[in-house]
């Protein structure tokens, strides 16, 4: 029952996965392709995980959605966990916007200071004449209200 290739002093039941030399070793063959479909699938989960900040506040606003983009590839390139935390924390916290209040407060003190609205090019209008600040008499005729005098411009 001794095969020619098995040395005598080898033991004459071997296991399967020992194959004879110059056959194909399907255990190797089979753990490369488990060894390679692993590392495929952390990677993926890896970076599905690590992008989870990015995707939590790519439904915030667009300058949430920037500061968390780069804490996530400041955490990736730098490998400190701190910057991908920040990010998590972040995109979990809904910030107000501010840009629609502060707009409505800019254009009412422009009204109130008098000067013209900027347009959307950043160019300014020419700002309005200047109130007159001179004093109009009030003239008071019988049976009418009263009104202010229209000043001549002689």
């Amino acid at each position: 029952m001794s095969s020619p290739n098995i040395h005598p002093a080898a033991s004459h039941h071997l296991p399967s996965f020992i194959t004879a030399p110059g056959e194909t070793d399907y255990l190797m063959v089979a753990m490369a392709v488990v060894l390679v479909v692993a590392v495929l699938t952390v990677g993926i989960i890896f970076f599905r995980l690590h992008t989870l900040p990015e995707r939590m506040a790519h439904k915030s606003n667009k300058l949430q959605f920037e500061i968390v983009a780069v804490l996530g590839l400041l955490a990736l390139f730098t490998h400190i966990h701190l910057f991908w935390v920040a990010g998590l924390l972040l995109a979990l916290i809904e910030l107000p916007d501010f840009s629609g209040l502060f707009g409505r407060m800019a254009h009412a003190l422009e009204r109130i200071a008098g000067s013209a609205p900027r347009r959307s090019g950043g160019a300014t209008t020419e700002p309005p004449d200047p109130p007159d600040t001179r004093k109009t008499p009030v003239v008071h005729e019988p049976g009418h209200h009263a009104r202010q005098k229209e000043p001549s411009h002689a």
